[in-house]
């Protein structure tokens, strides 16, 4: 049986009706057997175990319960049974929205079966398990037409499912067309637990047109959701992988309700439009948990409103998935497992320092280590980790809360940011008091890191004698695998990247291309981190001590073998992971006369 992909025929919706009957004479077993998938001694054990269940269960899912098969392998023998098509991936841009408008979300879901072609006769669906059919009869009677059959995996079908009823729902500008007067009325609350996938023609315009942008930011993994009034207009933009991009413009009429509208979901007062406001919204999207952080400020034509958004469902990233080198992971390590001592993580607002520490976190947390944290906000929960809050507005302050930590007998505490002199010597203290400490700050790199923790007041014997380490942390794009291009280093980026003029013919180097519909046009998709790693030595001490020149500190750690951001940075172009553009923008703040590269 040939197998399906991308390029679908065009006529693909008009296939044979589908009788309900085996047109292969072959068993499933067999097909297994003779495509080598598994062997027939293994069949035999898995006829076996079948028997010893009952007959009510199929062969199918006892071999994809023994770990005999893929549950994709066993649908495509299946399928080769039924001689139905087999498709592993679905053209999800060619599918008609209005084929779901009549058939819930929820129904989808629950029997993996999604309508996604019509003609004049038939509608073709694909399904996951082609042998229930009762779904199919109810599809049969909720669209008045005969049914063809396409088979696909069940995580092939729940990704098709979401991308669909998001473009059902994505209907921004119809929304925008129907708003008329800017009345959110006394019915409006969100409903926590109600996928916004879900939404219903019978919302008010502005509450579709708010789940709208919700739903399409966490399609497009935006962090944050930017609505700017200006004078004739409002400007929606998405923050996604470290950049903003224009999203939709919407009638400067229509602001106050869409602020109103946002406010009353975020439980924030809508009659004060004086003063700033910030709240916190939680909602599901797509079967996500999502939570958003509001912040709501007057200015000249309205109130700007920023919402952050965090997939609470996706939880944090393990250590070995940051993209640290190699060649400093082993010493990363063995930093963070130390007993006590201080750690510090820098760079600048969104560079990726609190997702480092998350990921140190976890890699230490075991059930004999009791780890404390205290931030603002609380981004992420990690299990078996007490987390607190900063509140300043009832004085629950960095500083106050890590007095108070420290009568918890903690072996391990992470401090969201040091941002003052008090929270700085309460953290060196309890570092140096057998406590290990993690903490940010907001400096460029890992030597500029010295001086302002001896700017706060810290005495040059006490950071010298504390600080394990510093690592400065950037993230950069990376590009989409799918479009990117290919081309050969020109002198000045063989110069840049050290590289001989035969090495350089080894190497191909990569740009953004075009962009495609996996990258949402931006040539780029998601990011990874780049990293600089001061490890504080006896000599590094011993120069804390008597100096704290910056530009001395960061000569003596590169004779030592520290690769700078730079470094790293154009590893990762080397690697074909980014693009030279984007490594000289995000390291910008390097100075390459100071540079070594290894």
């Amino acid at each position: 049986m040939e197998e399906k992909g991308e390029d679908l025929e065009p006529n693909w919706a008009n296939l044979p009706t589908v009788e309900f009957r085996r047109l292969q004479h072959k068993s499933l077993g067999q097909i297994l057997v003779d495509s080598e998938t598994i062997s027939a001694q293994e069949l035999e054990e898995a006829l076996e175990a079948q028997k010893e269940k009952g007959q009510d269960v199929k062969l199918g899912e006892v071999l994809v319960e023994k770990d005999l098969v893929s549950e994709e392998d066993m649908l495509k023998a299946l399928a080769q049974q039924l001689d139905l098509p087999y498709y592993d991936r679905l053209p999800i841009n060619d599918i008609d929205s209005e084929l779901v408008d009549n058939i819930p979300i929820q129904f989808c879901r629950d029997n993996k079966i999604l309508p996604i072609a019509r003609d004049d006769f038939n509608v073709t669906v694909a399904v996951a398990d082609p042998l229930n059919i009762f779904p199919l009869d109810d599809l049969r009677l909720i669209l008045s037409t005969n049914i063809n059959m396409i088979v696909s995996s069940p995580r092939v079908i729940d990704n098709s499912i979401n991308r669909v009823y998001e473009k059902a729902n994505d209907a921004s500008q119809k929304v925008i067309d129907e708003l008329n007067v800017p009345d959110v009325g006394g019915d409006t609350d969100l409903d926590e637990t109600r996928d916004l996938l879900e939404a219903s023609d019978d919302d008010k315009p502005i509450i579709r047109l708010v789940n709208g942008l919700l739903a399409r930011a966490v399609k497009e993994r935006a962090s944050d959701i930017h609505i700017e009034p200006f004078e004739s207009e409002v400007i929606v933009r998405f923050h996604v992988d470290g950049t903003l991009q224009d999203k939709m413009q919407i009638p400067r009429r229509h602001s106050g309700s869409l602020a109103s509208r946002i406010k009353i979901i975020g439980k924030l007062n809508i009659a004060e439009k004086r003063i700033p406001q910030d709240g916190r919204i939680a909602i599901k999207v797509a079967g996500k948990d999502v939570d958003v952080r509001l912040s709501v400020l007057p200015v000249a034509n309205g109130e700007r409103i920023v919402m952050r958004l965090l997939d609470k469902s996706s939880g944090g990233k393990r250590l070995d998935q940051m993209g640290i080198e190699q060649e400093i992971y082993p010493s990363f390590c063995n930093l963070i497992e130390q007993k006590h001592g201080i750690f510090l993580v820098t760079g600048p607002t969104g560079s990726g320092k609190s997702t480092l520490l998350y990921a140190a976190l976890m890699h230490i947390n075991t059930t004999d280590i009791n780890i404390l944290t205290i931030e603002d906000p609380v981004e992420y929960q990690l299990q078996g980790v007490g987390q607190i809050e900063v509140k300043e507005k009832i004085g629950m302050t960095f500083a106050a809360g890590l007095r108070s930590i420290l009568r918890q007998d903690p072996d391990a505490i992470m401090i969201g940011e040091i941002r003052d002199a008090e929270t700085a010597k309460i953290a060196i203290q309890a570092s140096i008091t057998g406590h290990l400490v993690f903490s940010t700050l907001h400096t460029n790199d890992t030597a500029s890191t010295v001086t302002r923790m001896l700017d706060f007041g810290v005495q040059p014997y006490q950071l010298s004698s504390a600080v394990l380490g510093i690592t400065a942390v950037r993230l950069l794009r990376r590009l989409c695998t799918s479009c990117r291009e290919a081309y050969s280093a020109d002198e000045y980026e063989r110069a840049q990247l050290h590289l001989t003029k035969e090495k350089a013919s080894k190497i191909k180097l990569y740009r953004p291309g075009a962009g495609c519909e996996r990258c949402f046009g931006l040539g780029y998709k998601d990011r990874v981190g780049v990293y600089e790693l001061l490890v504080f030595d006896d000599e590094m001490r011993s120069l804390i001590t008597a100096t704290q020149d910056a530009k001395e500190i960061k000569k003596l750690a590169i004779k030592k073998g520290m690769r700078t951001l730079r470094d790293s940075a154009f590893s990762k172009v080397i690697l074909g992971i980014t693009s030279m553009e984007e490594a000289v923008r995000t390291t910008q703040t390097e100075d390459m006369d100071d540079e070594v590269i290894s």
